[in-house]
């Protein structure tokens, strides 16, 4: 990476409705599909402002090949670990926006599972006519390719998994049950222009990077956490939004979203298939005024 230097890329960019009514149609969750004209709901601009690198560009791991705008690093294994979001005005679907993006840091750490590399990525959104809209970090995780645990809680093999419907289940006033498949995961794939291969090709995701299963995206478990605040319909509007992913969530597997409101901020914790007494998988704060 010596050689390597970050650089600021800014684009101009449409909030296209096509992919909105696309998430919108994936999590099927009763409330009405966002259109041209009306805000954009929180942290939809994920979906809405999809980049597309062309095909020549595409690494061996499905992401664009590292050494352009992220650095290159050599080790295999891609985690979205977290970051946080800041709303300074409402977005519109339809309008166009400037985006603006840098590396801000790249850091060699040594954890319990070896080697890692950690990425910081900022990103801020201008509306027309220059003011901020939205600023934004991300955490990106670089890791050594590892061996599936035996005392990892079973995986289903994707071939034997069926579409399960709406990924959202109300179990009581703050609890959903939040399920996936395999074409559930393609489709938010699509959605989002993410060719991650853990996501979808359950070979390489296996064989590969060593996982015992397709992984479940990041960026989903946190915009379903975002979901489930709109679902409880707390009062209050979004201003701050910070998400950490702390294991991986395997397709299949059996999830609980649980949100804790208050008058200032709901909280929605993403639990797996071990359960409560194991901590959350994920995390999500929304902060409110």
């Amino acid at each position: 990476m010596a050689e390597w230097e970050p650089h600021t890329v800014t684009t101009a960019e449409t909030i296209d409705p096509g992919p909105v009514t696309a998430l919108a149609a994936l999590f099927d969750n009763g409330l009405p599909a966002p259109g041209p004209g009306d805000e954009l709901p929180p942290m939809w601009h994920w979906v809405a402002l999809p980049s597309w690198p062309v095909s020549t560009e595409i690494g061996s791991d499905g992401h664009p090949a590292r050494g352009t705008f992220l650095p290159p690093v050599d080790l295999p294994r891609r985690m979205f670990a977290g970051g946080e979001v800041h709303w300074h005005s409402d977005i519109r679907i339809g309008e166009t926006v400037r985006r603006i993006s840098r590396v801000d840091s790249v850091t060699e750490k040594s954890g319990r599972s070896g080697r890692l590399v950690v990425v910081v990525v900022s990103i801020r959104l201008y509306r027309d006519g220059g003011e901020l809209a939205l600023t934004e970090r991300q955490d990106l995780i670089y890791r050594e390719a590892g061996t599936p645990s035996a005392t990892e809680a079973p995986v289903a093999d994707a071939a034997a998994l069926t579409p399960v419907g709406s990924p959202f289940r109300r179990s009581d006033e703050t609890d959903w049950e939040f399920t996936t498949d395999p074409t559930l995961l393609m489709r938010f794939s699509a959605a989002t222009a993410n060719a991650h291969r853990i996501h979808y090709d359950w070979p390489y995701a296996t064989r590969v990077e060593g996982y015992p299963g397709l992984v479940v995206h990041g960026p989903l478990i946190t915009l379903a956490a975002a979901e489930v605040r709109r679902l409880g319909a707390w009062p209050g509007r979004p201003v701050r939004l910070s998400h950490r992913n702390r294991a991986p969530l395997f397709c299949g597997q059996p999830a609980k979203l649980r949100a804790r409101p208050d008058t200032r901020s709901v909280t929605v914790d993403l639990f797996g298939p071990e359960g409560e007494s194991a901590g959350s998988h994920a995390s999500v704060e929304i902060s409110l005024r």
